[in-house]
This record gives structure tokens, sequence and C-alpha cells, in this order.
């Protein structure tokens, strides 16, 4: 009875023990993947591009390129007809077929990727590899990458400078509404005579929309001129301002009118010039000085001491019980 149950138990421990010596090579089947030159997905798939085309693995450019339009003649769709030896093939299958010649060709033709196609024949065991060179040349751009960005920097510069002159045409028709530019250029075009001009009689007479619209023009050249003018001399070329243009760049800051300007006295003028309120800084300290001497003049004043306590013990919102 002992013997039997010894050598069932010495059978079964000979057993685990040869599972166990098989069991890695039971794995590497699992782990291992099959090395197959040819590959589903990529290239010509299970076809061999060189079989397709019917040229050796040394074949020229030249012998590649012949082989490729003797065939796309033959299986073009719009041009294909049953030969002999043809039997059973329909056009859709032709059309396939010339899909794969195409194919065939284009992956031949190309230097790079024609090596990395005899390279995925003769190394069929870097799966991973072979797609990855295969996808990264298919989605790698065909353009030059500089010619790219020459041609968004440019593009982007042009759309830059239409809508720049977009809002330059709509900045001068603004400015040909506002009332003070428009009497302005109204004036230069009178002495220059320009007015009269759109305005001429006998044969060249000109309906009142034509002179209107005529008259239009020439007022907003003459606004176009004196801002390029200044956007010239001044912004470009860095010229100094005049005494006229130093007194315009003050009198806007102040955001008064040309009459209001006009009507102040020589001194006042020649102050604004002394202390350069043209300069936007010292502008500001300019600006800055008057609103603390106009409060001091306020805190000093006796009608403005009333004014606040009026405000202040009786002003407009306070409720009291006196009958008015």
């Amino acid at each position: 009875m002992a013997a039997p149950q010894a050598r069932r138990w010495g059978a079964g421990a000979a057993g685990r023990r040869r599972l166990v010596l098989l069991s890695p090579l039971l794995l590497v089947p699992l782990l291992a993947r099959p090395a197959e030159a040819l590959v589903e997905g990529l290239y010509c798939g299970t076809r061999d591009c060189y079989a397709v085309l019917g040229v050796s693995r040394s074949a020229s450019k030249a012998e590649i390129a012949r082989a490729y339009r003797q065939l796309a003649r033959r299986y073009h769709p719009d041009r294909y007809r049953p030969e002999p030896g043809d039997e059973g093939r329909s056009p859709r299958s032709a059309e396939e077929a010339f899909l794969l010649v195409a194919t065939a060709y284009e992956t031949l033709k190309d230097e790079e990727t024609r090596k990395d196609y005899d390279y995925m024949l003769d190394h069929p065991e870097e799966y991973y590899s072979h797609y990855y060179h295969y996808y990264s040349r298919r989605l790698t751009p065909k353009v030059d990458v500089r010619i790219v960005i020459l041609v968004s920097v440019c593009a982007i510069s042009v759309f830059q400078f239409f809508s720049w002159w977009n809002s330059y045409n709509k900045a001068i028709s603004y400015l040909a509404t506002v009332p003070k530019y428009r009497i302005q250029a109204t004036e230069i075009a009178k002495q220059q005579g320009l007015l009269k001009k759109a305005k001429e009689k006998g044969r060249n007479k000109k309906s009142k929309e034509e002179i209107r619209d005529e008259e239009e023009n020439i007022i907003k050249n003459i606004i176009k001129t004196w801002y390029c003018r200044w956007i010239y001399n001044f912004n470009i070329k860095g010229k100094e301002y005049g005494e006229e243009e130093r007194l315009y760049i003050i009198r806007k800051s102040m955001k008064m009118s040309k009459s209001q300007f006009d009507s102040l006295e020589d001194h006042q003028k020649e102050t604004f010039l002394k202390r350069e309120l043209w300069i936007k800084e010292n502008y500001e300290v300019y600006k800055q000085e008057q609103e603390e001497e106009l409060k001091k003049k306020l805190a000093n004043d006796p009608r403005w001491k009333r004014y606040r306590r009026w405000m202040k013990n009786e002003g407009p919102g306070r409720l009291t019980f006196v009958d008015d």
C-alpha cells in the first residue's frame, strides 16, 4: 500500500517540476510578437510593393516609374478593359488594383520612404518602430516650416494693414463730422480756392449731389493731409514742435475750443510755453497745482463757506418739520 502511494507521489512531484520548467517556454509565444515583414495598414499591407509593380528590390527609379505607368494605364478605372488573364476581375477590383499600384509607387519613388520599407522587410521584428517611421513620415508637413512662418507673418501683416486702413478711414470720416475740424478744413479749402472749382458752371456744371460729394472729399483730403503731415514730421522724422504746434497740444490737453483758447491773454500763453505744458508730465504737474489753488480759493471764499454750511445743515434731501 505504501509503495504505490510513494510511486504516485514521485510521479506528481516530477510532473510539477516539468511544469515549472516548461512554463517560461509557454509564456514566450504570449510575450513575443510574430515577426511578419508585411503588416496590414503599413505601405502596401500584406502585399510586397516590389511584387505589386513587378520589379526587383534592385530596380532603379526609371524602372519603377515605367512599371507604374504600364500598370496604371492597365488598371485605371476610366480606361480599364479586361485582358487575357483578367477573367473574373470586376471594375471594382480593377479600381482596388489601381489604388494598390499607386500606393506601391508612392512608397518606392521616394528614397527615404523606400529605405524605411526595405528596412522593414529586412527587420520584421521591429514592429512598433516600423509604425512610428511610417506615420511620422505621413504626418510630417511636406512644406518647409520657414515658408509657412513667412506666409503666416505676411498674411497677419496684410490683415493688420487693412484693419489699420479701415480704422484710419473711419477716424477721418469722424473728424470730418466734428464742427471745429470741419470749419478749419473748410476755411483752408476756401483759401486755396478748392471749393470754387467744385462749383464750376457752364459745360462742367455738376449736380448738387456731385458738388456735395466733391466738397466732402476735399474736406477729408485736407484733414488727411494735415494728419499725415503731423505724423511724418513729428512722429517719424522726430522734428521739434513749433510754437503753433505746441499751443495746439496745450489746447487739446486743456480741452478748450479754439475760440476759448484764443480769448486767453498773451501772457498766459507765454506762461504755458515757458512751463513746456505740451509735455504730458509738465501739464499733469500744472493741472495738479491749479486744482490745489482752486481748493484754497474756495476754502477762503465766504460764499463757498455759506454754501457748504447750507449743504450740511439744510441741504437738499434733508427731512425737516418746518413749514415753508
